[in-house]
């Protein structure tokens, strides 16, 4: 498989792109706003004028979207994927969206004769333009084998999960942590500055313990210097968490420091920090103490 689609060009799909064309994949690329394909235009990749065009060409068809409905918008209104299908197309959906919605879309691609497969990654453009993003896949094992050294190039660790909808459904379990965390070195930060400890006491005795993570090693102390360049928006950290509250409440499960973080994250959105870095929590938790 060396024809690849790419439909959505934003952050992280653009690094996706950008990797596999250093890879030697061929790509044909979409993006509703098309200022955002020119770099990949630049470096080799084909342009299409919609999803529809990015199927006829491609053998693996990558969507990188907002939400569910912009899932279903490129795949099957006018110019969708669909209308592009032929004999052993494969969709890879690398949005963060509803499991039970991923279901009913997989069934839908399925009453079209086309083959879906969950595809969400972990980790953001700075780790993607090297294939070293973590993925979750679920579907038809015997896709995901055909397709495995594709995501093998996009990823350097890839986890097959069972059956469609089971890898969004981890997907949103990650990105609770990455709420929760972001909250937690917010707070620890703020604490160690209202008691006049510098915070990067607080940071450099964390990361000597056990309770150190990723985020408190590379990008806390960007935090404590107000640097919130956004690798994942708190905007779009914001929609997951309203997404994990909806899957939450369809699986009957409770989950209540989701539902407090969604509010602080609403807030801070509403404040105006949704197009920092997720971890521009920070701020607004600064402001709320001025």
């Amino acid at each position: 498989m060396k024809k690849i689609g790419l439909i959505g060009t934003g952050m992280l799909g653009k690094a996706v792109g950008m990797h596999l064309l250093k890879s030697g994949y061929s790509l044909v690329a979409y993006n509703r706003t098309k200022d955002k394909t020119k770099e990949l235009e630049i470096n080799g990749a084909e342009i299409a004028d919609s999803p529809k065009d990015v199927a006829l060409k491609s053998d693996v068809v990558i969507t990188v979207v907002k939400d569910a409905e912009a899932v279903k918008k490129i795949s099957f209104e006018k110019d969708g994927i669909i209308f592009g299908n032929h004999e052993g197309l494969v969709v890879c959906d690398m949005s963060t969206i509803n499991p039970i919605e991923s279901k009913k879309i997989f069934e839908k691609f399925r009453e079209n004769n086309l083959i879906m497969l969950d595809t969400p990654v972990m980790g953001g453009p700075n780790v993607a333009i090297t294939g070293d993003l973590v993925m979750m896949a679920s579907g038809n094992k015997g896709t995901f084998d055909d397709c495995k050294k594709l995501f093998e190039t996009i990823a350097n660790k890839v986890f097959y999960l069972g059956e469609n909808g089971t890898a969004h459904t981890v997907k949103l379990a990650m990105n609770l942590q990455i709420t929760m965390l972001a909250l937690a070195l917010s707070e620890g930060i703020t604490l160690s500055r209202g008691a006049n400890i510098d915070p990067k006491v607080f940071l450099e005795i964390l990361n000597s313990t056990y309770f150190k993570t990723g985020m408190s090693e590379n990008k806390a102390f960007k935090m404590i210097q107000d640097q919130f360049d956004a690798t994942f928006t708190l905007d779009n950290l914001k929609k997951d968490i309203n997404t994990i509250s909806e899957t939450s409440k369809s699986f009957g499960v409770n989950l209540p420091m989701t539902e407090k973080a969604k509010e602080i994250y609403d807030n801070a959105v509403n404040e105006g920090f949704g197009n920092l870095d997720y971890t521009g929590i920070l701020a607004y938790i600064k402001k709320l103490n001025e």
